[in-house]
């Protein structure tokens, strides 16, 4: 097998949390051009349904572009379907993987990426935002973790990725919850890679810096807090949501079949400081 083909994931099924918007909805579009089968979530059907649309019309659009350069492809466009999850729900996440694996037939790739941000000092924070951030970014998690460990164990195969931040090995001021939920997910992670690892399934997690995205777009509409923040980077700018996917395949596709246990920062260089 070519270095290429180990990137593909033609006949992969991947779940992605979080999948109607920004970097996940990036990262189940990059997942579906390598070829997977993607089931994505959201709160709300309406725009779970909405970025499965999407999604699968730039598939077809790109197809008709290589066709038209005369590129065809043998290949079925990937199939994608949303799906509504409270992901803080362990009842809910338990649903909606037994739910994929019977209506896409099976599962081999999960993306925890579904998470929120409630900024602010300690003090003018409340305990219900607090564990909000908690509920969504580490239950979350453990949650679809804890619904898919079955399924891949008895396959003996899985790609599991975890969406921590930079935060989740350095801090900045005003981000006790994110950055606590953010640190709990990578532990989460190494805990998980340790204990799958006999079973075939290597755990992962993604560590994001700044990224365009509507989490942050009261940071990049901000002046000063958009200048703070470039001169934290060294290449100088925020990621592009584009940017994301590169890692997304490499980690769900046996390109990494070597590679558990590891937290991978996509920041412009801002932790190399």
């Amino acid at each position: 097998m070519s270095v290429l083909d180990k990137f593909k994931l033609t006949n992969r099924i991947a779940l992605v949390t979080g999948g109607n918007r920004g970097l996940g909805k990036q990262m189940a579009l990059a997942l579906a051009e390598a070829g997977a089968s993607v089931a994505l979530t959201s709160r709300d059907q309406g725009r779970a349904d909405q970025a499965a649309e999407e999604i699968t019309q730039s598939l077809v659009d790109a197809r008709a572009a290589n066709e038209a350069r005369g590129v065809p492809s043998q290949e079925p466009v990937a199939k994608v379907r949303g799906y509504t999850c409270e992901v803080s729900e362990y009842a809910q996440a338990a649903q909606v993987v037994q739910q994929v694996i019977e209506d896409f037939g099976g599962l081999h790739i999960v993306v925890n990426n579904a998470g929120i941000n409630i900024r602010g000092p300690i003090d003018e924070l409340e305990p219900e935002e607090f564990q909000r951030v908690i509920d969504t970014n580490v239950n979350g998690v453990w949650n679809f973790c804890r619904a898919a460990a079955g399924h891949l164990k008895a396959q003996k195969y899985g790609r599991v990725i975890n969406v921590g931040s930079t935060l989740s090995i350095i801090a900045l001021p005003e981000r006790t919850p994110y950055a606590s939920s953010k640190g709990a997910v990578w532990q989460m992670t190494k805990v998980l890679a340790l204990e799958w690892a006999q079973h075939g399934i290597t755990v992962n997690a993604m560590l994001p810096g700044p990224f365009s995205t509507e989490m942050n777009l009261a940071l990049e509409e901000d002046p000063e807090k958009y200048r703070e923040f470039i001169a934290r980077i060294p290449l100088g700018r925020w990621g592009n949501l584009d940017e994301i996917g590169g890692l997304a395949v490499f980690l769900a596709s046996d390109a990494s079949s070597f590679v558990t246990g590891a937290g991978i920062t996509v920041d412009g260089g801002w932790t190399a400081h």
